[in-house]
């Protein structure tokens, strides 16, 4: 499931990965927050945490991960991701050239530094 984060400013949307992730957290969760940040302001940012208790994604849901920010990614400034899963992190990496915002990856252990990151002016 997808889980949305508290104490972030208004323009950044936090959102964790808790056990498997399926294609209605998407839908359900993740879409509407992000849309809620658009309609306040012309440029959001992205908090993505895939901790300790993330265990993958269902088939459907890895399509929608990959195709989650391109409803408009030219109004996402950043996206910070985080997690200590190699996969994970080569997965961003590699399409990063792909979307037009700024994506870093950090691990578990520097989610202090991704928030500030993410959250810097």
């Amino acid at each position: 499931m997808i889980r949305l984060l508290s104490g972030l400013p208004d323009d950044v949307v936090g959102f964790e990965a808790v056990g498997e992730v399926v294609a209605s957290d998407y839908t359900t969760v993740l879409d509407p927050a992000i849309d809620a940040a658009m309609s306040k302001h012309e440029k959001i940012r992205l908090l993505y945490l895939l901790g300790s208790e993330f265990t993958g994604y269902s088939g459907a849901a890895m399509w929608e991960d990959a195709v989650v920010g391109t409803k408009d990614f030219s109004r996402c400034e950043r996206i910070a991701v985080v997690s200590d899963t190699p996969w994970v992190r080569h997965s961003v990496n590699a399409f990063a050239w792909f979307v037009p915002s700024r994506i870093k990856t950090f691990g578990l252990a520097e989610r202090a530094q991704a928030e500030a990151w993410v959250t810097e002016r």
